[in-house]
């Protein structure tokens, strides 16, 4: 690591970066409610295709990692976001939908998979993957559970709260653990940033995209 490289200072700024924009991120998702014939099971079957591309990236990710400790957190998140996968459909059911019938692979692949698919060095993918969309999720999970709870589904505001938004956290942690290791030059700082920015600006975009179009709001992340 270069002698005058500030990795403390490359935190400082990721995680400013990553509050602001969660922040407004957060107010907007909270401060808009889904149209009348958007439901708590339509909202988590938009979740069923965020877990499986959330999963999908970062078993991609994993085949051409060289880092160890990088490729072994990309495993953990894959089988996380499966996980969260599972559990989605096990509520679906509760609520009485035939899972049987959502084609997740019906719709293309979301922008914010095609841009986190273009990334292709690590740096890269652990600011804008397990840092800054992982954190994004936490977000919006929250905002979504929040919901659930004011409509008295309290079980689903659990499954969040409980058990898919630590594993969240443990994504984002490891994703903050990761970059104070890896990035060493102010190009490598550079690169951290941008990716992260990107992906907060990406899903700003699409949320108010989605929000304005189809109705949705306070939908949870991945």
């Amino acid at each position: 690591m270069s002698e005058t490289f500030d990795s403390n200072g490359l935190l400082a700024e990721l995680d400013s970066l990553v509050e602001t924009a969660l922040a407004r991120i957060g107010e907007l998702s909270s401060r808009a409610l889904p149209a009348a014939d958007v439901t708590i099971a339509s909202l988590l079957e938009i979740a069923l295709k965020n877990e499986l591309e959330a999963s999908e990236e970062a078993a991609l990710w994993m085949t051409s990692e060289r880092d160890v400790e990088v490729k072994i957190g990309l495993a953990r998140q894959c089988g996380d976001e499966a996980k969260h996968y599972r559990l989605i459909e096990e509520r679906l059911r509760s609520l009485g939908v035939d899972v049987a019938s959502i084609d997740v692979m019906a719709k293309a692949p979301s922008p914010m998979y095609r841009y986190l698919e273009s990334l292709t060095t690590t740096i890269e993918r652990v600011a804008a993957g397990p840092f800054a969309r992982e954190a994004l999720a936490g977000v919006r999970n929250e905002v979504f559970a929040a919901y659930c709870e004011s409509k008295g589904d309290l079980e689903t505001a659990r499954l969040y709260r409980e058990i898919i938004n630590p594993d969240e956290s443990h994504h984002h942690a490891l994703g903050r653990h990761l970059l104070a290791r890896l990035v060493t030059t102010d190009s490598e700082r550079a690169l951290a940033v941008s990716a992260a920015s990107k992906t907060l600006a990406l899903a700003e975009e699409l949320q108010e995209t989605a929000r304005l179009k189809l109705g949705v709001a306070r939908a949870p992340g991945c």
